[in-house]
Protein backbone atom coordinates (compact mmCIF):
# COMPACT_ATOMS: atom_id res chain seq x y z
CA UNK A 1 0.00 0.00 0.00
CA UNK A 2 1.48 3.37 -1.04
CA UNK A 3 1.59 6.51 1.08
CA UNK A 4 -1.24 8.01 -0.98
CA UNK A 5 -3.57 5.22 0.23
CA UNK A 6 -3.14 6.08 3.90
CA UNK A 7 -6.00 7.68 5.79
CA UNK A 8 -5.04 11.39 5.95
CA UNK A 9 -5.08 13.17 9.28
CA UNK A 10 -6.24 16.35 7.57
CA UNK A 11 -7.57 17.33 4.15
CA UNK A 12 -7.77 21.00 3.12
CA UNK A 13 -9.80 22.08 0.09
CA UNK A 14 -9.08 25.59 -1.20
CA UNK A 15 -11.48 27.88 -3.03
CA UNK A 16 -10.39 26.45 -6.39
CA UNK A 17 -11.31 22.92 -5.33
CA UNK A 18 -7.72 21.75 -4.92
CA UNK A 19 -7.33 19.21 -2.12
CA UNK A 20 -4.16 18.99 -0.03
CA UNK A 21 -3.64 15.88 2.10
CA UNK A 22 -1.62 16.02 5.33
CA UNK A 23 -0.42 12.71 6.82
CA UNK A 24 1.18 14.21 9.92
CA UNK A 25 0.05 17.55 11.21
CA UNK A 26 1.41 19.28 14.30
CA UNK A 27 -0.47 21.88 16.29
CA UNK A 28 1.50 24.75 14.71
CA UNK A 29 0.53 23.58 11.22
CA UNK A 30 -3.12 23.30 12.23
CA UNK A 31 -3.03 26.83 13.66
CA UNK A 32 -1.38 28.18 10.50
CA UNK A 33 -4.00 26.58 8.27
CA UNK A 34 -6.80 27.83 10.53
CA UNK A 35 -5.56 31.41 10.44
CA UNK A 36 -5.01 31.25 6.68
CA UNK A 37 -8.67 30.26 6.25
CA UNK A 38 -9.73 33.16 8.47
CA UNK A 39 -7.95 35.54 6.08
CA UNK A 40 -10.01 34.35 3.08
CA UNK A 41 -13.11 36.58 2.67
CA UNK A 42 -16.27 34.49 2.74
CA UNK A 43 -14.49 31.30 3.81
CA UNK A 44 -16.82 31.05 6.81
CA UNK A 45 -20.57 30.83 6.06
CA UNK A 46 -21.63 33.29 8.76
CA UNK A 47 -18.40 35.26 9.00
CA UNK A 48 -18.58 38.92 9.92
CA UNK A 49 -16.56 41.51 8.02
CA UNK A 50 -14.38 42.43 10.96
CA UNK A 51 -12.89 45.93 10.83
CA UNK A 52 -9.53 46.48 12.50
CA UNK A 53 -8.28 49.86 13.70
CA UNK A 54 -5.11 50.82 15.57
CA UNK A 55 -4.63 53.96 17.65
CA UNK A 56 -1.14 55.44 17.70
CA UNK A 57 0.46 58.38 19.44
CA UNK A 58 3.14 59.60 21.80
CA UNK A 59 3.04 59.28 25.56
CA UNK A 60 -0.02 60.96 27.07
CA UNK A 61 -1.98 61.16 23.82
CA UNK A 62 -5.01 59.56 25.47
CA UNK A 63 -5.21 56.26 23.59
CA UNK A 64 -6.30 54.12 26.53
CA UNK A 65 -9.07 56.47 27.65
CA UNK A 66 -10.32 56.90 24.10
CA UNK A 67 -10.39 53.16 23.42
CA UNK A 68 -12.58 52.56 26.46
CA UNK A 69 -14.99 55.27 25.30
CA UNK A 70 -15.10 53.82 21.78
CA UNK A 71 -15.76 50.31 23.03
CA UNK A 72 -18.61 51.56 25.22
CA UNK A 73 -20.16 53.59 22.39
CA UNK A 74 -20.00 50.94 19.67
CA UNK A 75 -21.10 48.15 22.01
CA UNK A 76 -24.22 50.17 22.80
CA UNK A 77 -24.92 50.43 19.06
CA UNK A 78 -25.03 46.64 18.92
CA UNK A 79 -21.55 45.89 17.59
CA UNK A 80 -19.30 43.18 19.00
CA UNK A 81 -16.11 45.07 19.88
CA UNK A 82 -12.76 43.93 21.25
CA UNK A 83 -9.97 46.21 22.45
CA UNK A 84 -6.44 45.00 22.99
CA UNK A 85 -3.06 46.54 23.68
CA UNK A 86 0.54 46.19 22.60
CA UNK A 87 2.84 44.98 23.81
CA UNK A 88 0.63 42.55 25.72
CA UNK A 89 -2.86 41.21 25.31
CA UNK A 90 -1.93 37.57 26.01
CA UNK A 91 0.17 35.88 28.69
CA UNK A 92 3.45 35.51 26.80
CA UNK A 93 3.23 39.01 25.32
CA UNK A 94 2.46 40.48 28.75
CA UNK A 95 5.62 38.90 30.13
CA UNK A 96 7.60 40.41 27.26
CA UNK A 97 5.93 43.75 28.03
CA UNK A 98 7.24 43.57 31.60
CA UNK A 99 10.78 43.08 30.31
CA UNK A 100 10.55 45.91 27.78
CA UNK A 101 9.05 48.54 30.08
CA UNK A 102 10.87 47.70 33.32
CA UNK A 103 12.52 50.94 34.47
CA UNK A 104 15.55 48.96 35.66
CA UNK A 105 16.33 47.68 32.16
CA UNK A 106 18.12 50.82 31.03
CA UNK A 107 20.92 48.76 29.45
CA UNK A 108 18.60 47.20 26.85
CA UNK A 109 20.10 47.20 23.35
CA UNK A 110 17.92 48.93 20.74
CA UNK A 111 17.79 45.88 18.47
CA UNK A 112 16.90 43.68 21.42
CA UNK A 113 14.05 46.08 22.12
CA UNK A 114 12.84 45.90 18.51
CA UNK A 115 12.98 42.10 18.47
CA UNK A 116 11.08 41.85 21.75
CA UNK A 117 8.31 44.08 20.44
CA UNK A 118 8.07 42.00 17.27
CA UNK A 119 7.95 38.76 19.26
CA UNK A 120 5.20 40.08 21.52
CA UNK A 121 3.29 41.33 18.48
CA UNK A 122 3.46 37.94 16.78
CA UNK A 123 2.15 36.08 19.83
CA UNK A 124 -0.60 38.64 20.39
CA UNK A 125 -1.67 38.57 16.75
CA UNK A 126 -1.84 34.80 16.35
CA UNK A 127 -3.29 34.01 19.76
CA UNK A 128 -5.76 36.84 20.28
CA UNK A 129 -6.45 38.85 17.12
CA UNK A 130 -6.63 36.42 14.20
CA UNK A 131 -9.09 34.06 15.94
CA UNK A 132 -11.51 37.00 16.30
CA UNK A 133 -11.54 37.92 12.61
CA UNK A 134 -14.89 36.87 11.24
CA UNK A 135 -16.37 36.72 14.74
CA UNK A 136 -16.21 40.32 15.93
CA UNK A 137 -17.47 43.44 14.20
CA UNK A 138 -14.60 45.66 15.32
CA UNK A 139 -11.14 45.09 16.82
CA UNK A 140 -9.36 48.13 18.27
CA UNK A 141 -5.61 48.09 18.92
CA UNK A 142 -3.75 50.22 21.45
CA UNK A 143 -0.61 50.44 19.21
CA UNK A 144 0.57 48.17 16.43
CA UNK A 145 3.38 48.01 13.85
CA UNK A 146 3.66 51.78 13.40
CA UNK A 147 4.79 52.19 17.00
CA UNK A 148 7.82 49.98 16.37
CA UNK A 149 8.66 51.71 13.10
CA UNK A 150 8.60 55.08 14.86
CA UNK A 151 10.11 54.27 18.26
CA UNK A 152 12.76 51.73 17.27
CA UNK A 153 13.15 52.53 13.58
CA UNK A 154 13.21 56.33 13.63
CA UNK A 155 13.87 57.43 17.21
CA UNK A 156 16.32 54.67 18.16
CA UNK A 157 17.98 54.94 14.75
CA UNK A 158 17.74 51.34 13.55
CA UNK A 159 16.02 52.45 10.35
CA UNK A 160 12.32 52.69 9.58
CA UNK A 161 12.50 50.32 6.61
CA UNK A 162 14.49 47.76 8.59
CA UNK A 163 12.00 47.69 11.47
CA UNK A 164 9.07 47.62 9.07
CA UNK A 165 10.51 44.55 7.33
CA UNK A 166 11.07 42.84 10.68
CA UNK A 167 7.43 43.38 11.53
CA UNK A 168 6.26 42.26 8.10
CA UNK A 169 7.87 38.94 8.98
CA UNK A 170 6.31 38.91 12.45
CA UNK A 171 2.79 39.71 11.25
CA UNK A 172 2.90 38.07 7.80
CA UNK A 173 1.97 41.48 6.34
CA UNK A 174 -1.13 41.93 8.51
CA UNK A 175 -2.08 45.60 8.95
CA UNK A 176 -5.24 47.18 10.41
CA UNK A 177 -7.81 48.63 8.02
CA UNK A 178 -7.17 52.07 9.51
CA UNK A 179 -4.59 53.66 11.79
CA UNK A 180 -5.50 56.80 13.73
CA UNK A 181 -2.61 58.93 14.97
CA UNK A 182 -3.45 61.04 18.02
CA UNK A 183 -1.23 64.09 17.76
CA UNK A 184 -0.23 66.08 20.82
CA UNK A 185 2.70 68.32 21.73
CA UNK A 186 5.22 66.10 23.56
CA UNK A 187 5.51 68.49 26.51
CA UNK A 188 1.73 68.49 26.98
CA UNK A 189 1.61 64.72 26.65
CA UNK A 190 4.24 64.20 29.34
CA UNK A 191 2.44 66.69 31.56
CA UNK A 192 -0.63 64.48 31.33
CA UNK A 193 1.42 61.36 32.09
CA UNK A 194 2.98 62.76 35.23
CA UNK A 195 -0.32 64.28 36.32
CA UNK A 196 -2.09 60.92 36.16
CA UNK A 197 -1.64 59.37 39.59
CA UNK A 198 -3.22 56.12 38.43
CA UNK A 199 -0.76 55.56 35.58
CA UNK A 200 2.37 53.52 36.21
CA UNK A 201 5.50 55.23 34.90
CA UNK A 202 7.47 53.01 32.49
CA UNK A 203 10.94 53.10 30.93
CA UNK A 204 9.80 55.09 27.88
CA UNK A 205 8.24 57.79 30.05
CA UNK A 206 11.68 58.43 31.55
CA UNK A 207 13.34 59.22 28.22
CA UNK A 208 14.66 62.75 27.63
CA UNK A 209 12.39 65.40 26.09
CA UNK A 210 14.27 65.10 22.77
CA UNK A 211 13.19 61.46 22.53
CA UNK A 212 9.51 62.39 22.63
CA UNK A 213 10.01 65.20 20.10
CA UNK A 214 11.50 62.66 17.70
CA UNK A 215 8.55 60.34 18.29
CA UNK A 216 6.27 63.06 16.96
CA UNK A 217 8.60 63.61 13.99
CA UNK A 218 8.54 59.89 13.23
CA UNK A 219 4.76 59.74 13.20
CA UNK A 220 4.63 62.75 10.88
CA UNK A 221 6.88 60.86 8.47
CA UNK A 222 4.63 57.81 8.67
CA UNK A 223 1.58 59.97 7.97
CA UNK A 224 3.17 61.46 4.86
CA UNK A 225 4.19 58.04 3.53
CA UNK A 226 1.04 56.09 4.43
CA UNK A 227 -1.79 58.57 3.99
CA UNK A 228 -3.94 55.85 2.39
CA UNK A 229 -4.36 54.11 5.76
CA UNK A 230 -3.34 56.68 8.40
CA UNK A 231 -5.41 59.60 9.68
CA UNK A 232 -4.30 62.34 12.08
CA UNK A 233 -6.53 63.63 14.88
CA UNK A 234 -5.68 66.58 17.14
CA UNK A 235 -5.46 65.04 20.62
CA UNK A 236 -4.61 68.28 22.43
CA UNK A 237 -8.32 69.09 22.76
CA UNK A 238 -10.71 67.84 25.46
CA UNK A 239 -11.23 64.08 25.22
CA UNK A 240 -14.90 64.53 24.28
CA UNK A 241 -13.94 66.44 21.13
CA UNK A 242 -11.29 63.87 20.20
CA UNK A 243 -13.81 61.09 20.77
CA UNK A 244 -16.33 62.68 18.39
CA UNK A 245 -13.77 62.91 15.58
CA UNK A 246 -12.56 59.33 16.03
CA UNK A 247 -16.11 58.01 16.42
CA UNK A 248 -17.08 59.61 13.11
CA UNK A 249 -14.07 58.04 11.38
CA UNK A 250 -15.02 54.61 12.68
CA UNK A 251 -18.70 55.09 11.86
CA UNK A 252 -17.72 55.72 8.24
CA UNK A 253 -15.34 52.75 8.23
CA UNK A 254 -18.03 50.40 9.54
CA UNK A 255 -20.31 51.40 6.64
CA UNK A 256 -17.74 50.28 4.07
CA UNK A 257 -17.88 46.79 2.56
Amino acid sequence: MGDCDKEPILEVVDLNGKTTRYEQVGIQEVERLYYDVLRIPGSQPDAKKTKTVSLEGGEGSGKTTLLAMLQDYFTKTGLDVMITREPGGVRIAEKIREIILDIEHTEMDVRTEALLYAAARRQHLTQKVLPELGRRDLVLFDRFVDSSVVYQGYVRGIGMDEVYELNRFATEDFLPDMTIYLDIDPAEGLKRVYGDSGREINRLDLEAAEFHVKVREGYRIMLSEHSERMVEVDASRPVEAVFEDVKNLLDNLMKQD
